[in-house]
């Protein structure tokens, strides 16, 4: 039983290790990728072969400890490194940063579907609308469109830009803007109380709720009040992956991988040494 054991217990190190690398090379695969979060895989024991279980002192015997043999190990999650990444400058005026806490939302105009992204690489479309690289259009405090305003009359647009507080601001040809217009928007930000309950769709986007389908969307904030971060135009967020420690973690985790395999490789020689010996 025993030889069984250490077998099945050098496979479960062979599966976990395995996933480990699979964890750390999709870190160092996305070193580059605009607001890139690192991950880590958590280990935790398997349940144990319990031989004694533990009794307790009487008056004529002492206590008696328990023997259990653990039958290896398996992944108990993979943790997500939400710390924010290096702000770098594009130049762009509708390259957005987020420095501190927040997601950006952006709606799809076909299905209706949220995400929260920390990806600021946006555009302004053919009909007005702040946009992702997706086409997905950017939602403001209120949970509406973010869209440009029509210009005054005999006048047309010449530059818009976001300042900190996400407000939008258009500059028209005729000298005026819309800084103390009806028609000024904010980009809104939205937090969330765990992080982790994000499930990432690829392409920096989240869903938000267990379902996977988005019926109701997250409080909204303004960008630099309490709790939510400042937005940084002509800026983008660079992945917070280290790849000093993403190149030690995969030393370590292919030396574990090794180990267990050598743990397997042995079992069998074992193995193989007993059904041998009625022929020796």
């Amino acid at each position: 039983m025993s030889l069984i054991g250490s077998l099945s217990s050098g496979v479960t190190g062979l599966q976990t290790f395995s996933k480990d690398l699979e964890v750390i090379g999709n870190n160092i695969a996305n070193v580059n990728t605009t607001a890139f979060k690192s991950s880590q895989l958590a280990f935790t024991e398997n349940f144990s072969n319990t031989l004694r279980a533990s009794q307790p002192a009487t008056a004529n015997t002492s206590n008696v400890l328990a023997a259990q043999i653990g039958t290896g190990v398996q992944f108990s999650g993979v943790n997500t490194d939400y710390n924010q990444g290096a702000l770098a400058s594009t130049g762009q005026s509708t390259d957005l940063g987020i420095s501190g806490e927040g997601y950006f939302i952006v709606k799809s105009a076909t299905d209706g579907n949220s995400y929260a992204t920390r990806v600021g690489n946006f555009r302004w479309d053919d009909n007005g609308y702040l946009v992702s690289q997706q086409g997905m259009r950017v939602q403001d405090i209120t949970g509406a469109d973010v869209k440009l305003t029509p210009p005054p009359a005999l006048a047309s647009l010449q530059s818009v830009s976001v300042n900190r507080s996400g407000d939008v601001i258009e500059y028209f040809t005729d000298g005026t803007n819309n800084t103390g217009g009806a028609g000024l928007q904010t980009v809104g930000l939205a937090t969330f109380k765990q992080q982790g309950a994000l499930m990432n769709k690829g392409n920096g986007l989240f869903s938000f709720d267990v379902a996977g389908i988005n019926t109701v969307l997250p409080a909204l904030g303004t960008p630099g009040s309490p709790g939510y971060g400042t937005i940084e135009a002509g800026t983008l967020e660079q992945s917070n992956v280290d790849l000093t420690s993403q190149f030690a973690n995969m030393i370590t985790a292919q030396r574990s991988f090794q180990a267990n395999a050598r743990v397997v490789t042995v079992s069998d020689s074992v193995l193989d040494d007993i059904v041998n010996l009625k022929r020796s």
